[in-house]
Parts: C-alpha cells; structure tokens; sequence
C-alpha cells in the first residue's frame, strides 16, 4: 500500500469517526440533536428571538438565550417557539433555529452534508410532514428522513418492538400525546391528541386567573408545574406549596400569592384526564392477543411530560394496567432516532425517505 493510500484510508477512517449524519428530536419544548456515534450532544428549548426591520427577521438568539427573553421582549424583538403541537407554526423561523443547531453540533466550518432524521408526530398531516422536511433540506440536509414519533420513543426506552409482541408507549410531549401499540417493528394501533406539557402550562395559567385573579407567563406555569405539578389530589388535601409572583386583575399591580399542590392537581385535572382518556380509547382498540401481551408487560411512559408527579398512578388507577417510566424519558425519542440512524439498514422500514 503506497503512502497516498495509506493516507486515504485513514482519512475514510476519520470521516467514518466523525460523521455528520444526525438525528433530531424538533419538539414543541425541545430540540434534541443526536450525532451517529456520539449520542445525544445537543438540547436546548425550541424558541428563537428575533428583530424585525424593515419587514425583515433577523435573529438575535436561539435555544437557551431566546428562552430567557419569552415574555420579557420590547416591541422591536419578539421570541416566540416556531413549533406547535409538534409540527412548524412558522417555516422560516423553524429553518433558522435547525440551521443554528446544526452550526452548533458542527464546529467545524467545513462538513459534508448531513443525512438527518427526524421525528413527527404520527397525527401529522402529509402538508406538514413536506413543512419539516423542506425545512430540513433547507437548512443543509443531503437528505432528510421521517421517522413516527412513538416508534422512536419505543425504540428509545429499549423495548422489543421488533418481537411479536404487544408494545404499548405513551409519549407526552410538549405539544402532543403519541398513544400507540406497537408490534412487529410497527404501528398497530396509534392515536395523537394535541394535549401535552403546553396545555399543562394554560391549564394552571387560566385556573390562577380565574381563583385568584392572578395572571402568570408561561415561564412561571412551567415553573410550578415542574416544581410541585402532580397528576393526583395529595393524600393531606394540600401538599407542597410554592410562592408566586404576577400581576393582579383586579387593581393592575404586582402581587405575591402561594399555590399548594392541591391546587395544581385541580388545574390538571383536565389535561391529565384527556390523557388517560387516550390511553383507554387506545385499549379499547387493541386486538384481543395484542392486549394480553400489554397486561402482561404493563405501559411504558416518554416524554418531558411522564415526568409530572404521580401521573403513574393517575394512569394505573384508571387502566389497572401496570405503568413503568422510563430511563431517560426526556431523550426517548431523540435516542430512538439515533438508533434508527445507527441501525439504519435493520430500521428502514420505519424511515421515510421520500425519493
């Protein structure tokens, strides 16, 4: 082997080290960004800051930063979350903020085109599946793949799908509850309601307006939510408590107040009931042998959204069903995307590439 192709190998060798190739998780909350044979190296919220001028965007931050200006901006910025529900509310936006990750994960200035994968809710519509993956393609992509958002939360929590087994995963994102039964490496059974940690949010924003006359951000509502939400009544009727800040209804100015668990319990009652509702609807339509394996093996939740206190149980409560939360249940899905990437010739048949 002469010099020249010994140099060749290596650099092959290298390239094959460092690919470009990623999967992304484009969540309504989050945006997860994992990098074939690296892992999970990026997550950041999904918002963008930007200044008008001219008619013209131009954007000021991205993730993090453009977080801690929501609800905070003058007249000339506005930070706002491209994603809704799981699918892009606004195009040029959304193709900003995935070029920013992409910069990110990439130091280097100089990659080759990335092959990406990327999550969508098993409800999109086939308008806004071509939004994302124009998007995608858009921001740098040789190519871009579709991968059904339950499919990778199930990957991600390491259960069998690809057995002759019934799966059942409930995936509760930002925007979005993916409910779905999975067998055979695909979707048996698969419902998306449009309830998640966003209508969590609302729901405690307009309870505090309507019993306390109190009106909160949407920072604060993630805040209490994360901080002491629960899905059920605390078994003293009060539970933890937390103090909060916004503005009075009644005579404008600011004021403190406190809010026990017991209260926030009441303000989800109805996000967290549309949610057992999907998983029951979900049931109800399994077939017979299929719902056998789920009894036996119980219900895997995902999803930022299986993190709220006791919400386990709430589900147990109503299915009987045993009701496990997994590992890493906020990087489910983008884990499950990398392993599509990583595995992808074993995973095709779950990865649209539209030719």
């Amino acid at each position: 082997m002469t010099a020249q192709e010994r140099n060749t190998t290596r650099m092959s060798g290298l390239g094959n080290l460092f690919s470009s190739d990623m999967a992304i998780d484009l969540g309504t909350a989050n945006t997860l960004v994992y990098v074939k044979g690296r892992g999970v190296i990026l997550s950041e919220p999904s918002v963008v800051a930007y200044h008008v001028k001219e008619g013209q965007k131009k954007v000021l931050a991205v993730g993090e930063d453009a977080k801690l200006m929501l609800g905070r901006t003058p007249g000339s910025i506005e930070a706002i979350r491209p994603m809704r529900e799981g699918v892009i509310a606004d195009f040029d936006v959304a193709e900003e903020m995935i070029k920013h990750f992409i910069r990110k994960v990439h130091k280097r200035t100089t990659f080759s085109k990335p092959k990406i994968i990327v999550c969508v809710p098993h409800g999109a519509t086939p308008v806004e599946k071509r939004a994302i993956r124009q998007s995608v393609l858009s921001a740098g992509a040789r190519r871009a793949g579709l991968i059904a958002e339950p499919i990778a939360a199930a990957i991600g929590a390491g259960m069998p799908i690809t057995d002759p087994t019934g799966n059942m995963v409930v995936d509760i994102g930002g925007g979005t509850t993916e409910v779905a039964v999975l067998s055979l490496g695909d979707i048996v059974y698969a419902r998306s309601v449009r309830v998640g940690g966003d209508r969590m949010d609302e729901a405690i924003i307009s309870f505090l307006r309507r019993q306390h006359n109190l009106l909160i951000g949407e920072s604060t509502a993630e805040r209490i939510k994360t901080s002491i939400g629960t899905a059920r009544m605390p078994d003293d009727g009060r539970g933890q408590s937390m103090p909060i800040r916004g503005r009075d209804l009644l005579n404008g100015v600011p004021k403190e107040t406190e809010i026990s668990q017991a209260q926030v319990a009441e303000a989800l009652a109805e996000p967290v009931q549309q949610i057992c509702e999907a998983v029951m609807t979900a049931l109800e339509a399994t077939p017979p042998d299929l719902a056998a394996d789920i009894v036996d093996r119980g219900v895997m939740l995902t999803g930022g959204g299986a993190l709220l206190g006791e919400l386990d149980l709430a589900l147990r409560e109503q299915t009987g069903l045993a009701i496990s939360v997994a590992d890493e249940s906020l990087n489910c899905v983008a884990l499950g995307t990398g392993k599509a990437l990583e595995y992808e010739k074993q995973l095709r048949h779950v990865i649209d590439y539209e030719s």
